[in-house]
């Protein structure tokens, strides 16, 4: 049988040393790198010993409730990088904080056409509208717009309707913000088709792709925002007014450009990606 080396400090192998293999409990103690007195203070309970993480911890759930570990773990490790992951881990368990996963549907087999990556800020954007509802019932609507470069959330507009008309006075905002991108991706709803919105954007020299019906995965970074959005904000709140529904959208904007870590960039926010890829066309111009 392989002799197992204990972690030093590991306090249960004392117990059987002293009793089946009659030692004493100095010598068991030293064989384990623990000290008498350590053996006879009590075992620090662990909601003491990792108050720090349990608060930090709770303090994200209670933010977002369906953030899992792992972004859990993402922003503890932006706030205090000395905390060891396991740790984390094992208390995020302690705290029954573990989300159910849903089983995986057997799907047939399709082909999968990757979706076009831009490598440049500004190039590709897409747009798409989500429906909720106040708290007495009454309709509204979001308007989003994303960079699919960063996946930078660039406007969210809130309304009981959304026409055409509005939509170019809402990119005309954010021509001013931003240069407007040579590609639109957009689904087939009649905003989109709308003779005005149509017509901007041919004059701006902005070109609308439109996805084929009932392929949403042609879509998919907007896709992904918006079950996203739909989950942390519509989801978790009851809203009163649209005034209500808009400042809780702004808020939340701010933290998902601007703290939140996303896979897909490496673990930067979208505002750290894009300063990063400023910062290298300044460094292949000047080369």
């Amino acid at each position: 049988m392989a002799h197992v080396t204990p972690a030093p400090g590991s306090r249960q192998p004392v117990p059987f040393l002293t009793e089946v293999h009659r030692r004493s409990l100095s010598r068991s103690c030293g064989y384990l790198g623990l000290s008498r007195a350590a053996w006879y203070r009590p075992p620090l309970d662990w909601t003491v010993r990792d108050a720090e993480i349990i608060a930090a911890l709770a303090g994200l759930v209670e933010e977002r409730p369906a953030r899992g570990y792992w972004k859990c773990r993402k922003l503890l490790k932006r706030r205090r990088p000395e905390w060891n992951h396991q740790r984390i881990y094992r208390v995020y368990i302690a705290m029954k904080l573990n989300l159910r996963r849903k089983a995986k549907r057997r799907l047939p087999k399709r082909e999968r056409v990757p979706l076009y990556v831009p490598r440049m800020p500004d190039t590709v954007w897409s747009a798409d509208l989500m429906s909720d509802a106040l708290a007495n019932g009454r309709r509204f609507r979001t308007f989003n717009v994303v960079d699919d470069f960063n996946r930078e959330v660039l406007h969210i507009e809130v309304d009981t309707s959304i026409s055409s008309l509005q939509q170019v006075r809402i990119f005309e905002q954010l021509k001013r913000d931003h240069a407007l991108p040579q590609v639109l991706r957009t689904d087939n709803g009649p905003e989109f088709l709308g003779e005005a919105f149509v017509q901007w954007a041919k004059a701006n020299g902005m070109a609308i792709q439109y996805i084929q019906p009932g392929k949403p995965n042609q879509n998919a970074y907007i896709e992904r925002f918006n079950r996203t959005f739909r989950e942390e904000v519509m989801s978790q709140y009851l809203f009163a007014t649209l005034d209500d529904v808009r400042e809780a959208t702004w808020w939340w904007m701010q933290e998902y450009n601007e703290q939140r870590p996303h896979d897909a960039l490496g673990d930067l926010t979208p505002a750290e990606y894009r300063q990063q890829a400023a910062r290298s066309s300044i460094l292949e111009l000047s080369a």
